[in-house]
C-alpha cells in the first residue's frame, strides 16, 4: 500500500451520476456528481522530537453501498502532514486506489510546544460501481493487493478509565494494533483538552487493548477512541 500525500481527491464518478452533490464541510465533494459527505473529529497527532517520527492512523467509513471518492482535511496547524493510505493500481480510481473506508496518516514535523496539533478529516462518498479488473500474473509476480484489514471500534470517551479491545474476525491474525484520540468539536482542542485523555497500549494474543483515561475536563465534551487491529488472512 502506498500513503497517498495529496490531501484532496477528487474523481468525476461518469456522466450516468446526473445528480448535483451536496456541499461537504470541507472540499471532499468537488468533482462528485452524486456525493454523501463524512466528517471525522479533531484527531490529535502525537508529538515528537525523534526520527522517524510518531504518526497517527484515523479510519473512516462510507455508508453500505457507497465508496471513497474524495478526501480531504483541516489543519490546526501547518506543520501537520497528512496523507491517506491508497492501493496501487491503474487508473487511480475509486475501488482500485480507494475503498469504502479511508485511513488518514497524521504526522506532526514541527517543533514541540505550544498548541496541542491535530486535523479533521474528511472523505466524500460515491456510489459503488465497481473497481477496475486486475491482470492474472505468474505466480512468481503478484501485484500488491489489500494483505492487511484494518478492523475499528470506535467509542466514546468518559471521565474515568476504561478498556477498548478489538479482535481480527474468524479466519484472520492480528499483525498489528494502533488507537487515535479525536474530539468532535467544532474548532480545534485546545492543549489542554487534548491533555485530558491518556491511553497505553497492549497486544496479547489476537487481541489489541488500550487502556483509556479521560479527567474531569471531559464533562459535556464529546471525545473518542478509536482502537483499530490491523489483520491478515490466517492461511
Amino acid at each position: 500500500m502506498n500513503a497517498v500525500r495529496a490531501v484532496c481527491v477528487a474523481v468525476v464518478a461518469g456522466a450516468a451520476l446526473a445528480v448535483a452533490a451536496p456541499t461537504g464541510a470541507a472540499n471532499e465533494c468537488d468533482g462528485l456528481m452524486v456525493c454523501i459527505p463524512v466528517a471525522g473529529p479533531w484527531v490529535v497527532v502525537p508529538v515528537s522530537t525523534g526520527v522517524p517520527r510518531e504518526h497517527v492512523e484515523y479510519q473512516l467509513t462510507c455508508p453500505r453501498g457507497y465508496i471513497v471518492g474524495g478526501t480531504d482535511a483541516r489543519l490546526s496547524n501547518r506543520a501537520i502532514d497528512v496523507g491517506f493510505v491508497g492501493t496501487t493500481g491503474s487508473p487511480v480510481n475509486p475501488g482500485i486506489t480507494t475503498s469504502r473506508s479511508a485511513v488518514f496518516l497524521g504526522t506532526y514535523v514541527g517543533r514541540s510546544g505550544g498548541a496541542a496539533p491535530t486535523f479533521k478529516p474528511f472523505i466524500g462518498c460515491m456510489p459503488m460501481a465497481g473497481g477496475g479488473s486486475r491482470v492474472p500474473t505468474s505466480v512468481s509476480q503478484v501485484r500488491p493487493g489489500r494483505p492487511v484489514t484494518r478492523r475499528a471500534k470506535t467509542v466514546r470517551v468518559r471521565p474515568g478509565t476504561t478498556t477498548v479491545a478489538q479482535r481480527c474476525s474468524s479466519g484472520e491474525r492480528l499483525v498489528g494494533g494502533t488507537y487515535a484520540f479525536g474530539f468532535e468539536t467544532r474548532t480545534p482542542p485546545s492543549a489542554s483538552l487534548v491533555g485530558s485523555v491518556s491511553g497505553s497500549q497492549r497486544i496479547s494474543g489476537e487481541r489489541v487493548a488500550v487502556r483509556v483515561s479521560g479527567d474531569a475536563e471531559l464533562a459535556g465534551v464529546r471525545a473518542v477512541v478509536q482502537v483499530q487491529a490491523l489483520c491478515t488472512r490466517a492461511s
